[in-house]
């Protein structure tokens, strides 16, 4: 199969990676933290199930970009590219907010999660510009030039 959009198909690793970066950071850094007498069981249950929940997001979204990337049809795609890229948005809208809110000294620390969530939605959005030649990305050729 051939790569028709490397845009997705970098999203799509670049997800894959954050779900195993992110299931190992909680597994090795912060659920352990939970093992305490001062937090009920069910709140570390619903804490941990909360936490993979967003693992497998991430996993699931990199593999359908994965797949997406191989795709001729755009259309077809346009529509998941772009609530992924919604669900994206909230979720960093979530953070910033739920942060600011808590502990706003606290927002520094949100910064690497903040831009490699950027990168992310600035890949997938270039990767819903994408023509069908594969070659261009819309709009970049304002003059219509052809080759």
């Amino acid at each position: 199969m051939k790569v028709r959009n490397y845009y997705y198909l970098i999203a799509g690793v670049l997800a894959v990676l954050f779900a195993f970066t992110h299931a190992w950071n909680g597994q090795s850094a912060v659920l352990p933290t939970l093992d305490t007498s001062l937090i009920s069981v069910d709140t570390q249950t619903v804490f941990t199930y909360v936490w993979h929940i967003i693992t497998a997001e991430n996993l699931v979204f990199g593999i359908a970009f994965i797949f997406m990337s191989l795709i001729s049809e755009r259309s077809k795609i346009r529509f998941a590219a772009w609530m992924i890229t919604a669900i994206m948005i909230v979720r960093l809208m979530v953070i910033l907010g739920v942060t600011a809110v808590v502990d706003v000294s606290g927002l520094m620390n949100t910064f690497i999660d903040s831009i490699a969530i950027v990168i992310y939605v600035a890949l997938i959005m270039l990767g819903t510009r994408i023509e069908k030649n594969n070659t261009e990305v819309r709009g970049s050729n304002p003059l219509g030039f052809t080759k």
